[in-house]
């Protein structure tokens, strides 16, 4: 179980809606993050890039509603994935060591039964895109299970993160049909912006990773981060550009990415790695980044 001090500084809290449910159900819905969606946000994103892109009429709502509940279920499943390897850590870190398997509210077997139905609903969603998008979704579920060991073994369990995160950008263009080259550009994209902002994110637990031997790219930046940041977001916006290019859409949308160029460089002015709250103001405000990003998309169809 958890110290009392880990639990008073831990982001496991069952509040708002989560403190209104039943008892047995609470444990749950804090072990798929359903309480804090910013996470089902971001790998929602990059697949509404390739709708916004590629789908046409109404085929883009259709194709943006089935996204958005792929997203919450898949990313529910990763945070359960994520807990079954980590709880062992998870007790050692204080913002995490209140997770339900770290804290055993929830035991293994009970956190495998939440995984297959989170499975289900991911497959269910999956079997209504175009076949292409099959092959491409169950490419990504070794992704899945392996990125939680990233952060023992290399320093840059971040990139693994992009590499998982951002395959929403395929599974996207899979679905609405973009072409190959526009399609990478994306993905590359998705990875930078990932890059970035979970950099941003770990930097929240930079001193408890260090005495547990978790490796992650704040780690490895420390004051360094905030322009090695301002490169991953420049590389992002760069091949941002490219895809819209190569989709061959009008010269609103360069335009139109000065928003998400703004806030992107209103994150990098403001960050503190020595200040955990801003950190986390800083990586939720990623989702307004990916809605604008879309929005620009939009416009330059237009």
């Amino acid at each position: 179980m958890p110290s009392q001090a880990a639990t008073k500084h831990s982001d496991i809290r069952a509040s708002g809606w989560v403190a209104r449910l039943p008892p047995g159900l609470r444990p749950y819905a804090l072990l798929g993050r359903f309480d804090r969606p910013i996470g089902a946000w971001l790998l929602y994103l990059p697949g509404l890039w390739a709708i916004a892109l590629g789908a046409e009429g109404q085929r883009v709502i259709g194709l943006a509603l089935l996204f958005l509940v792929g997203a919450f279920a898949m990313r529910a499943a990763g945070c359960v994935v994520n807990d079954l390897w980590d709880r062992d850590l998870d007790r050692r870190v204080a913002r995490t060591a209140a997770r339900p398997l770290a804290a055993g509210s929830v035991t293994p077997l009970q956190a495998l039964g939440l995984l297959a139905l989170l499975c289900a609903v991911g497959l269910a969603v999956l079997l209504m895109l175009p076949r292409l998008a099959w092959l491409v979704g169950v490419a990504s579920l070794p992704l899945i299970a392996l990125y939680p060991l990233a952060k023992r073994v290399t320093w840059w369990p971040q990139a693994m993160l992009g590499i998982t995160f951002g395959w929403g950008a395929p599974l996207g263009s899979a679905a609405a049909h973009v072409a190959l080259a526009p399609a990478l550009a994306l993905y590359a994209a998705a990875f930078l912006w990932i890059l970035g902002y979970d950099t941003i994110y770990a930097h929240q637990d930079r001193e408890d990773d260090a005495l547990v031997g978790i490796r992650s790219t704040a780690r490895l930046f420390g004051e360094r981060s905030r322009p090695i940041i301002a490169l991953f977001y420049a590389g992002m916006l760069a091949c941002l550009v490219l895809a819209g290019f190569l989709a061959g859409l009008s010269p609103v949308y360069d335009v139109a990415l000065l928003l998400p160029a703004y806030l992107l460089a209103r994150q990098v002015i403001l960050l503190d790695v020595n200040d955990p709250a801003l950190c986390l103001a800083l990586f939720k405000a990623n989702r307004d980044v990916g809605f604008a990003i879309a929005l620009a998309i939009l416009i330059g169809r237009g």
